[in-house]
């Protein structure tokens, strides 16, 4: 099983449970899984995460290829129907533009071309107005979860010394 990430979950990692400067064990964790191929997110999820010019895009431009992949254009099947998917339901037209411009669009449709479950910190919403990655994960049968349910299904430790 391999795991997608979204930006919220570098982002919020960062900013709140896992911080850069205090837990470098999530960290390694992640670059660890990355070269595995288990963890992985892609290049507009990086560019998220660099249009913040800190520390996490710092980090995010050391991770290296294995950590954010390239979008290949093999994915035209997949971006069609996630487009027909969004644009079949009762969204706004302001929305709908909005998603398909965004990161979320691109990693569903790579979650669907791989079989990859998506991690994110987003639940589902019925709002005509935003159009969340868990509403279109159920729209077309992906799988989604939080990062502490990929953290606990991988068994993730992150821990101080040797163990009692």
């Amino acid at each position: 099983m391999s795991y997608l990430l979204d930006a919220n979950v570098f982002m919020s990692a960062n900013n709140l449970h896992y911080g850069l400067d205090f837990c470098p064990a999530f960290w390694d964790w992640l670059v660890h899984k990355g070269h595995q191929g288990a963890v992985f997110s892609i290049d507009k999820v990086a560019d998220e995460i660099e249009a913040g010019q800190d520390n996490l895009a710092t980090w995010a431009r050391s991770s290296g290829p294995s950590l954010f992949r390239r979008t290949p254009p093999s994915l035209a099947a997949q971006f069609g129907q996630v487009a027909t998917w969004a644009n079949s339901q009762q969204y706004t037209p302001a929305a709908i533009n909005a998603f398909l411009q965004a990161a979320d669009f691109y990693l569903v449709a790579h979650a669907l071309a791989g079989q990859h479950v998506l991690v994110t910190h987003e639940v589902p919403a019925n709002s005509p107005y935003r159009i969340k990655i868990p509403n279109v994960c159920v729209g077309l049968g992906v799988r989604f979860m939080t990062p502490y349910q990929m953290l606990r299904t991988e068994q993730a430790r992150f821990v101080l010394g040797t163990r009692a």
